[in-house]
């Protein structure tokens, strides 16, 4: 006999693992539930809707993959070392990678999420300016630069999309960016 609730942040992770494989097309209740070994009522217990739970799931993906970074990040000194794991944190290959990837595509249909995405970008570009500033780059260098690292981030990932990442990958990583920026 199933348990009747799973845990929200059971039904989040679950979400965003299939969200990341399939889209919005993989968040299927029925088959969460079964994955869950809950029954569906558990979904509803926690979520009104489908359009609530995939905004809960933008919101982990936002605490997780910007708010928890920069944490992690601010705990470095000097600022060099900051940008340096800053670096390492964000260009590692994780799992789920593709979950931005259909976000987008989900974004195209609404407008909140949309707005989500592009505030986190902006969120991410402003804090590497900031850092590049702390170590001498002028406002518009910094500007500039933090926005060509960022989308250097996102051809890199695209590129190892579905490569294998080798254990000296930010050797690699580190030497691409050292010709656009000095850390």
């Amino acid at each position: 006999m199933p348990k009747i609730v799973a845990q929200k942040k059971d039904w989040i992770k679950l979400g965003y693992k299939l969200f990341s494989e399939q889209g919005v097309s993989g968040i299927v209740i029925e088959k969460m539930s079964r994955k869950l070994k809950c029954n569906k009522s558990s979904f509803y217990w926690h979520f009104k809707t489908k359009k609530e739970f995939i905004d809960q799931m933008v919101e982990f993906w936002v605490n997780n993959e910007t708010e928890q970074i920069i944490k992690l990040t601010e705990n470095e000194k000097p600022t060099s070392n900051k940008i340096k794991t800053l670096i390492e944190l964000v260009y590692k290959k994780m799992p789920n990678q593709d979950f931005v990837f259909y976000l987008k595509r989900y974004a195209q249909k609404d407008k909140k999420t949309l707005i989500v995405i592009e505030n986190i970008d902006n969120t991410r570009v402003e804090y590497v300016k900031v850092l590049l500033q702390e170590i001498g780059y002028t406002s518009k260098d910094a500007k500039l630069k933090s926005s060509i690292l960022y989308k250097h981030l996102i051809g890199y990932h695209e590129i190892m999309r579905y490569k294998e990442q080798d254990e000296n990958f930010l050797k690699g990583v580190l030497n691409e960016i050292n010709q656009f920026i000095k850390v």
